[in-house]
């Protein structure tokens, strides 16, 4: 069977100003070794998920690389994307493990992924202008802010339990952005852990007991998701988790203009099957014990920095997740990581969620002299930050995720309705 990627030139240049289109290949020499700089572009954010949630790493990478099989193969091979652990999962499974268990978390994700996958079939058919409505950049942006910052307490929690190693960790994530050059300086995540975990080692704060006990290759530690008609309690878990599809929405619909923007303008045309994709790789995850997953900014890094936007290269990427999730030692190693090491890489990179919502603000030029943005995102910000936290009916828990995202979208959209109303806005 003919495989679907044409030869780019003679396979071993990239002119300067030239792209390696997403049907397009280079050798497969060089196209292996693209793909292992993916794996670690999307590595360092990956299996952090997994270690601040409590779930098995070796699962959710399992789950990330099959996911990213699954995108490709539904895109038909039209977006070069890889699907990594979503750090919009990690408040709702958070409070899911402490109040119900590791199984309601798992049925969060599948509400999830169901949901997911629902719009994105909706988007196929209708487009992306109702998405475009819903969530004007203002709400867009406060969604994404707030949900970082909302994570804060968490970072302080495991920077305070090892102060030193976060300190060093925390300053090896910031400085390795700015002393190293190309793919390296988009790797900061991976060389602060790396620097960190060095340094926990030295101060014998880490057990390594644990990594010779465990095999080289066997399968990872699969879990089911709680049945909710068994245990109807898992459904009060579902107000923290639904915020986040709104999350994964935004992040896909701008992998995809972000790609089309710097290759072909038809690949916008497969946003649908990008978020229907994405939704049923999360409940997949969802299924097995893995975390939800998003496509990933980092490996839009690496793409840029090559110029070679060929989804070949993500199928090696793809394929070299499942190995690994296939070594329980690489999952025992990833276990290893101490609080403050965590603490260190956590502090920079739930801050840089939140700013990430804020450069939303600013690529949009989202004007805040007008009152309605002013309150859509301060309320909602405030609301995330604070984790407002509102129990309906004894048993349904809505936290600051849940109710900033509503107040988000509610306020922007009574707010403009009364304005065009009274016109005043």
């Amino acid at each position: 069977m003919a495989l679907p990627w044409t030869l780019h030139g003679d396979g071993k240049h990239v002119p300067t100003h030239a792209i390696v289109g997403p049907g397009e290949r280079l050798t497969w020499p060089r196209t292996i070794g693209l793909g292992m700089q993916h794996v670690v572009a999307m590595f360092g954010a990956t299996f952090l998920v997994p270690v601040l949630t409590g779930f098995p790493p070796t699962t959710t990478l399992f789950f990330s690389g099959v996911g990213t099989i699954l995108f490709l193969v539904i895109t038909k091979n039209r977006v070069p994307s890889y699907l990594g652990s979503s750090f919009a999962f990690i408040a709702p499974i958070s409070a899911a493990v402490a109040s119900q268990g590791m199984g309601s978390a798992l049925f969060g994700i599948l509400a999830v992924g169901l949901l997911l996958a629902l719009v994105g079939v909706i988007v196929q058919v209708t487009g992306t202008g109702w998405i475009d409505a819903l969530m004007p950049p203002v709400v867009a942006g406060a969604i994404v802010a707030l949900i970082g910052f909302n994570l804060a307490p968490a970072a302080k929690n495991n920077f305070v339990a090892a102060p030193t190693t976060a300190l060093v960790t925390l300053a090896a994530v910031i400085l390795s952005t700015v002393v190293f050059r190309g793919i390296l300086g988009r790797l900061s995540i991976v060389i602060g852990v790396v620097v960190g975990y060095i340094v926990a080692a030295i101060r014998q704060e880490i057990d390594f007991s644990k990594i010779a006990d465990a095999a080289w290759v066997g399968l990872p530690e699969f879990h089911l998701a709680d049945n909710p008609i068994s245990n109807p309690a898992v459904w009060a878990v579902l107000p923290a988790f639904l915020p986040v599809v709104l999350v994964l929405i935004a992040e896909n619909v701008g992998h995809i203009r972000g790609v089309a923007q710097m290759t072909d303008a038809s690949v916008n045309k497969q946003t649908g099957r990008a978020l229907l994709s994405d939704g049923l790789a999360t409940m997949l995850a969802g299924f097995g014990g893995g975390s939800g997953t998003t496509t990933y900014g980092e490996n839009i890094g690496v793409m840029a920095a090559t110029r070679v936007y060929s989804t070949a290269a993500y199928w090696v990427a793809g394929l070299f997740a499942v190995l690994l999730g296939l070594s329980p030692k690489v999952g025992a190693v990833i276990n290893t990581i101490p609080a403050g090491v965590l603490g260190g890489v956590t502090t920079a990179l739930y801050g840089l969620i939140g700013i990430i919502g804020v450069k939303i603000w600013l690529d949009n030029k989202v004007d805040f002299s007008k009152p309605v943005n002013q309150f859509t995102a301060a309320t909602a910000l405030i609301i995330g930050i604070a984790d407002f936290t509102w129990v309906a009916g004894g048993d349904v828990s809505f936290n600051g995720i849940a109710l900033g995202t509503i107040a988000a979208i509610v306020i922007y959209h009574v707010m403009t309705t009364i304005g065009r109303w009274r016109k005043t806005a």
